[in-house]
């Protein structure tokens, strides 16, 4: 009897695939380097790129952010925020990148600093990037964009144990006014034309500009030349003077 079980166990174990066409099954997966990721859905970022969380990971968007109020923000080299009516200005030239999944850096790309908002909810322009330089970006109808602190926001007011049904948090939006000033986060809404942007796409000004900035030492330092009140008097009184002498000719 036990002789006749070992003969079973060796005919069992004998020659066994050789020669035989693989089993149908799923194709085995080549092996994981040393210090990489195996899952192959891993997280992406906003830049399309494979890995966790990157520091400005996404490529960059070059565009110009048209409020509905009629006016380009500008993020000016002494850190001011305001609007601008004209249409090829230097400092409405900026640079959208994502990082995060619809979270955007909005960067001026001549003054080299960040759009941000404090907690006061006042607008500036951060030489660094920081948290508050991060602003959810979200479509709207019509092409119109908005921007919101991501950090920052009015919280929903305690409804203390009452039957009222506690009202939602509200976001901080960047928001131009009518006279091209910014408004303070907690004062907008989204539907506001002060906080719908459309991005436009740059002319061929633009281009030429954002050349002669990169290759051009003079026109350079002359653009982010500091100008105080007193400076800009000057210009507006030898623009005065050009004129009256072209209206006398």
């Amino acid at each position: 009897m036990v002789i006749i079980l070992l003969l079973l166990l060796l005919s069992l174990s004998g020659p066994s695939d050789q020669g035989l066409p693989p089993r149908p099954g799923r194709t085995p997966r080549a092996p994981c380097a040393r210090g990489q990721a195996c899952d192959p859905r891993q997280r992406r970022d906003a830049g399309g790129r494979g890995g966790v969380y990157e520091h400005l990971g996404g490529a960059p968007r070059r565009r110009k952010l048209y409020c509905a109020t009629k006016y380009h923000l500008q993020i000016h080299p002494n850190g001011r925020i305001d609007g601008s009516l004209e249409e090829n200005n230097p400092f409405s030239i900026l640079e959208i990148t994502a990082v995060d999944v619809g979270v955007v850096a909005i960067k001026g790309l001549f003054s080299g600093r960040y759009l941000a908002m404090n907690k006061k909810g006042r607008l500036y322009a951060s030489e660094v990037f920081n948290q508050e330089c991060e602003f959810v970006e979200r479509i709207h109808e019509l092409g119109y964009n908005t921007y919101a602190s991501r950090h920052y926001r009015t919280a929903p007011p305690s409804t203390g144990g009452g039957k009222h049904r506690a009202s939602a948090e509200r976001l901080w939006y960047v928001s131009i006014n009518g006279k091209g000033r910014p408004r303070r986060g907690f004062k907008t809404r989204r539907t506001e034309k002060a906080s719908l942007f459309l991005p436009r796409v740059l002319g061929n000004k633009d281009h030429e500009m954002v050349h002669l900035f990169r290759t051009s030492q003079r026109y350079r330092e002359n653009l982010l030349k500091p100008t105080g009140r007193a400076e800009r008097r000057r210009r507006r009184h030898r623009l005065g003077a050009t004129k009256a002498k072209e209206t006398e000719d």
